[in-house]
């Protein structure tokens, strides 16, 4: 496997490890903490909802992983801090990816019948230089999955994490998105500002919303609704395969586009909420 810092890294093929199980026959989950603490599968009364490693096994492209501390591109990696210029590994192309937490094993904290813990201590290095913890849990309510991230600052201040998650799910047949707003994107692909109306057309997308409504997936005759306290999403459709819904804190190229501070000592957090019915059937819990 590539080093995290190493070009490319995120194209790399990432084995899950050992994984861990969650729930049951109506709707199961398992965990791959060595692969960067991420979701290698869900299933729902006998469906798969994820793309698994054995379909796409590169770094960036299976199953549901945590995107900590920066969610996205950041633009070559450059952003400025507290008076000092950073550079960070370029892993996809020019750009600095989705952050460091879906790139190294996590540590197990607790692990049950329906609920998983993991914890990271984030690098002090040219990866990223300000350190902090990070905390994720992963649990099971029913028909419903809910996801917790947080990360808690050391000693030192750093740029206000983006918390998010990238669940690449196997392509639905319909998507319910009704967005507010959208960022445009430049020569390079990344977001910029002003914000403006979302496209009048469906997709194809790779593209940051503003939303504070739900998402719903249909396939395989269930739905699957999407909430989260996030209010940027991004959503990828490009690909024949698979759909991604990433909800997350901010936007790509946060550092540069929402610069702010989390300072020594301070902690950010949000949650995701993946729902899960049989077509037609009514009685989501809010």
């Amino acid at each position: 496997m590539a080093s995290p810092s190493t070009p490319d890294a995120a194209l790399a093929p990432f084995p899950p490890g050992e994984l861990l199980r969650l729930g049951d026959d109506a709707l199961g989950v398992e965990v791959a903490p060595a692969a960067g603490g991420r979701i290698a599968r869900i299933t729902h009364a006998g469906a798969d909802w994820l793309v698994g490693f054995d379909q796409a096994p590169a770094m960036i492209a299976w199953g549901c992983y945590p995107m900590l501390p920066w969610a996205g591109r950041i633009r070559r990696g450059r952003f400025a801090f507290d008076g000092r210029a950073h550079v960070l590994p370029a892993n996809l192309g020019a750009h600095a990816i989705h952050g460091v937490g879906f790139a190294l094993p996590w540590t197990l904290e607790a692990h049950t019948h329906k609920h998983i813990e993991l914890s990271l201590r984030l690098p002090e290095d040219e990866r990223w230089p300000f350190g902090g913890v990070a905390r994720q849990r992963i649990e099971l309510d029913g028909t419903a999955l809910r996801l917790q991230l947080s990360l808690h600052a050391g000693e030192r201040a750093m740029p206000r994490p983006v918390l998010g998650w990238h669940p690449w799910f196997r392509k639905p047949e319909r998507v319910e998105f009704s967005p507010s707003a959208m960022y445009p994107r430049d020569a390079d692909g990344i977001a910029t500002r002003p914000t403006i109306a979302p496209a009048p057309a469906p997709g194809p997308w790779d593209d940051c919303f503003l939303n504070d409504q739900p998402v719903v997936l249909h396939r395989a005759g269930q739905s699957l609704r999407l909430t989260s306290d996030c209010d940027h999403w991004v959503v990828y459709d490009q690909t024949a395969h698979a759909t991604c819904i990433e909800p997350q804190t901010g936007p790509p190229d946060a550092f540069n586009l929402d610069a702010s501070v989390l300072r020594a000592g301070e902690s950010g957090s949000a949650w995701f909420k993946a729902e899960f019915s049989a077509q037609g059937e009514s009685g989501w819990r809010d």
